[in-house]
């Protein structure tokens, strides 16, 4: 078989360009919704519960940026299995003490009752944590409640409606005019 200079270069940047992406491809999700172990009822309900933790005003809320998706990800990618137990029983948790209260699903139940226990269930981890030892573990629903936040914000959405953002700051301006009711930066 006769190698040219250009096919051997052909062939190595084709291995070259399989192992960085090759990886990828096949740590992709396939069935998106399903790849991290929740069912798509659970990330409806993710979805809600983020929606319900910051939810659209003249911006888009949590739903629009697929706050669900990135719930599970997260769970599934950034914790030790114990963790995700405990994660998945509050998740649970939440839609049984809603069903018990109200009578209904979470999902797509009425804001003001979705938000009420949110508000309990924010209360209930604020007194978690005050009497929480060094090595204790946070309630889930702050668990829930930071990385609802940190998805969000960190979202194109977040970064760049919810907050100002300049992409290239440019030089250093220290006072900046700020009226009341401008949105924070992002940079």
């Amino acid at each position: 078989m006769d190698l040219t200079r250009r096919d051997a270069l052909v062939h190595l940047a084709t291995l070259l360009g399989a192992t960085v992406v090759g990886p990828r491809l096949a740590a992709a999700p396939i069935g998106s919704m399903q790849a991290h172990g929740f069912s798509a009822e659970e990330i409806a309900l993710l979805d809600e519960i983020g929606d319900t933790i910051i939810p659209d005003t003249d911006v888009p809320g949590a739903r629009a940026v697929g706050i669900g998706e990135f719930l599970a990800m997260m769970i599934a990618d950034c914790y030790e299995p114990a963790e995700q137990q405990r994660l998945r029983a509050g998740i649970a948790d939440i839609a049984a003490r809603y069903k018990q209260r109200y009578g209904g699903s979470f999902v797509g139940g009425p804001s003001a009752d979705r938000t009420a226990l949110l508000n309990e269930l924010d209360r209930e981890q604020r007194e978690h944590h005050a009497a929480l030892p060094p090595d204790g573990d946070p309630h889930y629903f702050r668990i829930l409640k930071e990385l609802t936040i940190l998805g969000y914000f960190s979202s194109e959405i977040g970064a760049t409606q919810a907050l100002r953002y300049l992409e290239v700051p440019g030089r250093y301006e220290p006072d900046v005019p700020y009226t009341r009711g401008d949105r924070a930066w992002f940079n």
